[in-house]
């Protein structure tokens, strides 16, 4: 395995050398990448699963010159991690197959289970017909087998990203309580259930990690992201647990004294 990172790096830091100081400027504003083609208006968000942490950062450096916001996280546990946050409204990941606590493999397997559908693309030097046809039996849409261009990476990408946002329809769902993540749709029994986007997000949050109690930290580090005082959460909670009683006659979540909240397991 360190000799196989070793001719990664090796290869990395020749295809460097193409270019200038800066290896992906040229290569984003060269004619292989039209900006009406590869650049974005709004930025599109990319998380990239790498353990090797310089192939992480270039790839993060050669997204952002192609207008990508990109962010990178060196082992598979902390990225699976990071993708289940819906805070960070990711639009594709990246993900390295051999990756420490936890494989490519597995964190596809880990993010289709709780019906997350963004589109995946997996890096690998692996290149037998048998590796790339378990990964897209298992999750992922697109497999690239390392030494591999930059150029290509981004064509894939662009193909990734291509497909219509109405296909990642994904609707979640407790009981009788059913949840459509991309329009914010709530419903019981088919009666609407009208929620702020905060209130959604919550429940979102909680539908996504059933049978765990979540700590009133988490739910502030994940879901607002500041040092706001736990009576915020309170609020929040007290707001979605009235909405969703009035309509279902039962209560959506359970207190956890000292610790937290989670799903009520007899709600139907």
């Amino acid at each position: 395995m360190l000799t196989v990172k070793l001719v990664l790096v090796l290869w990395l830091q020749s295809f460097f050398l193409k270019f200038d100081k800066d290896p992906f400027h040229n290569l984003a504003s060269s004619s292989l990448f039209p900006r009406n083609y590869y650049f974005k208006e709004e930025f599109m968000k990319i998380c990239v699963i790498e353990d090797e942490e310089l192939l992480a950062k270039a790839l993060c450096k050669g997204l952002a010159n192609l207008n990508y916001e990109a962010e990178y996280f060196l082992d598979g546990e902390e990225g699976s991690r990071q993708l289940e946050n819906i805070t960070h409204g990711y639009d594709l990941a990246i993900i390295d197959l051999m990756l420490p606590k936890m494989s490519g493999l597995e964190i596809c397997q880990n993010i289709r289970a709780k019906k997350i559908n963004l589109p995946v693309l997996i890096l690998s030097a692996r290149d037998s017909v048998h590796d790339k046809t378990n990964l897209l039996q298992n999750g992922a849409d697109d497999y690239l087998t390392k030494p591999f261009s930059f150029e290509e990476l981004a064509a894939r990408i662009q193909a990734l990203l291509r497909r219509p946002r109405a296909s990642l329809l994904i609707e979640l769902k407790m009981g009788n309580l059913s949840l459509e993540t991309n329009n914010h749709i709530v419903s019981y029994k088919n009666v609407g259930i009208l929620l702020s986007a905060k209130e959604f997000d919550l429940l979102e949050y909680f539908v996504r990690h059933p049978r765990q109690t979540i700590t009133r930290e988490q739910l502030l580090s994940d879901l607002w992201k500041l040092d706001l005082s736990s009576n915020v959460i309170e609020a929040h909670i007290k707001n979605l647990r009235k909405k969703i009683k009035k309509t279902a006659h039962q209560e959506i979540l359970e207190t956890v004294w000292g610790s937290g909240y989670r799903l009520n397991d007899d709600f139907k």
